[in-house]
């Protein structure tokens, strides 16, 4: 498929999505609809920003226009995402008269039960949110004839896996699945036989690999340094930014120092309620007097704003597939961004694994060469001397 007009696609959605500007497809777009829109189960994999959602999305709007009866479930890791693809889905609809309800956490529950009793046709939610409804008796998915998990890795990570097991009790087995994962370690593809029947495997690109358009580098600086160059890299950079900290703590920290200098900026973090995280969103989204964003890894996967064109790694993520996906927030569609990293000291070892897991075949770059006093010489002398180095350098680095 090089065009949607070459796929079973119903005219009224053909139109739509020329409408809301899909004029191509993408490559996993390629991949996913024909064999979607044929029936088939699928496990796909993909590089985030390549374009998913519109995968998985056009054939569950087609599934709805072309059935009267039936719904469709998608279920997400978290109430961002989840409110985005709810979103998008709905521009895919557009006037179509195709009833929706979003069902996450934080959200009020009296509106969210008379959205229920409209029998929607197009549910999106939250593991933990669904299983509310499920248990109260306020959701039946008897009639649910189309299921997506996206983001099945991150669910996993957090926790999720009983609860999409107690979903899945609820669903008819007379339905087709369609299953999105960054990575399909082994314990994603048990899960999926629990979901999938027949199912096709599509992968689209090594999931270690960034999007090719965004420019990468980074900074070796001490810690003392960190936080000067920021404001030297945020005053000569243009555009919107996302700046990524490790801790809610200092993400509410860093907002109010750069407020004082002057910059557009709000934060972005779990701690927020849900109408806050809601209200940061939008104003970042819409450039409403915020041009930098400072979030933890909350914000890595899934947000969809294509003005972002530059990544700044403050401090670096604990786990190197959360790297993959921060400087996903860039780049996207198409379009080109740049990607810079912080590395102290103390970061070592985790850039070593980033490189490691970015480029498992090649020779990874040397930060710095072993000396007394160093981690090499300390690590050979034992647990006790090796705390006392990493206590030294956190205090020489604080």
């Amino acid at each position: 498929m090089k065009h949607f007009n070459e796929a079973n696609i119903p005219q009224v959605l053909l139109q739509r999505l020329e409408q809301i500007g899909f004029l191509m497809p993408t490559p996993i777009q390629m991949k996913v609809i024909p064999h979607a829109l044929g029936g088939r189960d699928i496990l796909g994999s993909a590089q985030t920003g390549t374009g998913k959602t519109a995968a998985y999305g056009i054939p569950l709007v087609t599934r709805l226009l072309e059935h009267a009866h039936g719904s469709a479930l998608v279920l997400l890791p978290t109430r961002e995402l989840a409110m985005q693809v709810m979103r998008a889905l709905q521009q895919m609809i557009g006037q179509n008269r195709i009833s929706t309800a979003l069902l996450i956490g934080g959200e009020d529950m009296g509106r969210q039960l008379r959205k229920l009793r409209t029998c929607p046709r197009l549910i999106v939610g939250t593991p933990g949110r669904i299983n509310d409804h499920l248990s109260r008796g306020t959701l039946k998915l008897k009639n649910t004839k189309f299921l997506v998990l996206d983001e099945v890795d991150r669910m996993l990570g957090m926790g999720f896996c009983v609860q999409l097991e107690a979903i899945a009790n609820y669903l008819t087995a007379e339905r087709q699945t369609l299953m999105f994962s960054a990575t399909v370690p082994k314990d994603i593809q048990k899960i999926s036989a629990k979901y999938l029947n027949d199912y096709i495997r599509i992968s689209l690109g090594a999931s270690h690999e960034p999007v090719p358009k965004v420019k990468q580098s980074h900074l070796k600086l001490s810690g003392s340094e960190k936080y000067p160059r920021l404001l030297d890299e945020l005053q000569n950079r243009s555009g919107s930014i996302i700046v990524f900290v490790k801790t809610k703590r200092s993400a509410d920290s860093m907002k109010k120092k750069l407020r004082e200098q002057g910059h557009k900026v709000d934060a972005f973090h779990s701690d927020l309620r849900q109408n806050r995280r809601t209200h940061v969103i939008t104003n970042f989204h819409n450039q409403n007097n915020c041009r930098i964003l400072v979030a933890t890894d909350l914000a890595a996967r899934g947000l969809d704003i294509p003005h972002v064109e530059h990544i700044i790694n403050y401090d670096l993520p604990q786990n190197p597939e959360d790297y993959i996906h921060r400087i996903g927030r860039t780049a996207r569609a198409g379009a080109e961004g740049e990607a810079l990293d912080f590395i102290t000291p103390a970061d070592y070892i985790k850039w070593s694994a980033i490189q490691r897991f970015l480029n498992p075949d090649m020779k990874q770059e040397r930060l710095s060469s072993p000396k007394k006093g160093s981690y090499k010489s300390y690590k050979k002398h034992g647990k006790r001397k090796f705390q006392e180095y990493r206590k030294r350098r956190r205090k020489e680095t604080a």
